[in-house]
């Protein structure tokens, strides 16, 4: 490959690390090319990107962006998956994807935000709610104590109206 090429691809990987919120080594020996077709198609339907290059111009461009904690993990094959919108997403693909017995697919390391993760931490990270999932239950916990008052005020109001109503029977009656 011309050195421009070089050049061009390490610029390219360098703005894709930058703008990720998390990265996600695989360890994809062994994977067919069914299977990595699959892989790539389930990537693109969740706007994740995956590559694979060349281990030195990915070490090079981690290192550009700021991510030298993954310069270590980049050695054999190695596919990167990167987290654009949802850090969160490559994780649960990769998890799921790799749970088919058949699939020869690892998760080396993941670095979100900042954070490095080992393979059972990402396993756990793809387990986590989906963020509508989490907004939803948050929005849910603030609603019950504003309709656990409301209930209250319910029943306040609705005391008070029978105690005015009780002593309008009693002064009919004593009339």
């Amino acid at each position: 490959m011309p050195r421009e090429d070089k050049e061009k691809q390490v610029k390219e990987l360098t703005e894709i690390f930058k703008r990720a919120k998390a990265v996600y080594l695989t360890d994809f020996k062994g994977l067919g090319v069914n299977r990595t077709t699959e892989l790539r198609k389930r990537f693109r339907e969740q706007a994740v990107e995956y590559r694979v290059v060349k281990n030195t111009l990915a070490q090079l461009a981690a290192k550009n962006a700021g991510c030298d904690l993954l310069v270590d993990y980049l050695t054999g094959p190695t596919g990167l998956a990167f987290g654009i919108a949802d850090p969160i997403v490559p994780a649960r693909i990769l998890t799921e994807f790799a749970k088919d017995e058949a699939v020869k697919l690892s998760v080396k390391v993941g670095l979100v935000e900042g954070a490095m993760f080992d393979p059972a931490a990402v396993k756990r990270l793809a387990a986590l709610p989906t963020r509508e999932v989490l907004l939803s239950q948050v929005l849910a916990g603030f609603q019950a104590p504003i309709a656990g008052f409301v209930g209250v005020l319910g029943g306040i109001l609705q005391k008070f109206v029978g105690t005015v109503d009780a002593i309008a029977k009693q002064r009919e009656q004593a009339a």
